[in-house]
């Protein structure tokens, strides 16, 4: 519940930034795909997706978390950070991918609506159409947690060392802001890749899904520029992000528990 409110309130807020980015990474250009206008194009299907998807990343998260091994053993607890994570992301990105794939599409065609869009990918290439791109959420989902979490849960960890006692929930935000910021940017070539796969015209290369032919035509097109098109609003939309998001989670996890 903690993770399904906090999921709901980032998505809102920052959902702008998102069209930009999209924008800025879809292969029509950004002026092209809508530039600044009808910025909450899409909108309807985050707010649907939002929060079954955030709940159900938490909930495999913190399950598995305290199935995995933990203890006073300090080098088990990045392994057990990172495997929750990443059954988190898996299990999540089922809720997230086909909210995902016609959120993307929405901010490319401001002019359709998101019914219109879902009822279009529907007919034309079924449900398989909008897991279009699931591989690829995955494979950027997961190198993102391994970097986010463990780094997270560390910077608390020194943190409140530092002081001498546990962290309050803005500094646990502060935190969770630094590590997402840092794996956004890392991660940034593999996010351009499935906006890539999730845009591409049904039958197209792209639209096999094939993460390392969606990376090789982008730097053989754009170069080191389109593998990193949008890292800017990527990066203040997930410190941002990992701010409010991790830091609303701390807050609720303290007032239900």
């Amino acid at each position: 519940k903690a993770g399904g409110v906090a999921g709901v309130c980032v998505d809102l807020i920052l959902f702008p930034l998102d069209t930009v980015k999209t924008r800025l990474q879809s292969p029509q250009g950004f002026r092209k795909a809508g530039g600044f206008r009808g910025i909450y194009a899409g909108v309807p299907s985050t707010a649907i997706g939002s929060f079954p998807n955030a709940a159900a990343f938490f909930i495999t998260y913190e399950n598995v978390k305290s199935l995995l091994p933990h203890g006073s053993s300090s080098y088990l607890s990045p392994a057990t950070h990172m495997v929750a994570a990443s059954l988190g992301e898996v299990v999540a990105c089922l809720i997230r991918v086909p909210s995902e794939v016609v959120k993307q599409r929405a901010q490319v065609s401001p002019s359709s609506s998101t019914l219109r869009i879902l009822s279009h990918t529907l007919y034309h290439e079924g449900v398989q159409g909008l897991y279009r791109g699931y591989k690829s959420t995955v494979l950027r989902e997961i190198p993102f947690s391994l970097v986010q979490f463990p780094l997270w849960e560390s910077l608390k960890d020194l943190w409140s060392w530092k002081q001498g006692h546990v962290v309050d929930s803005w500094q646990s935000a502060v935190c969770g802001a630094f590590a997402g910021g840092f794996a956004a940017a890392v991660t940034t070539p593999l996010d351009v890749a499935k906006t890539r796969i999730m845009l591409a015209k049904a039958g197209s290369r792209n639209a096999s899904g094939n993460v390392l032919t969606a990376l090789g035509g982008i730097w053989r097109t754009q170069g080191l520029s389109g593998l990193f098109a949008g890292v800017v609003p990527r990066m203040a939309a997930i410190s941002l992000g990992g701010f409010i998001f991790l830091g609303t989670y701390e807050k609720i996890r303290q007032l239900l528990l």
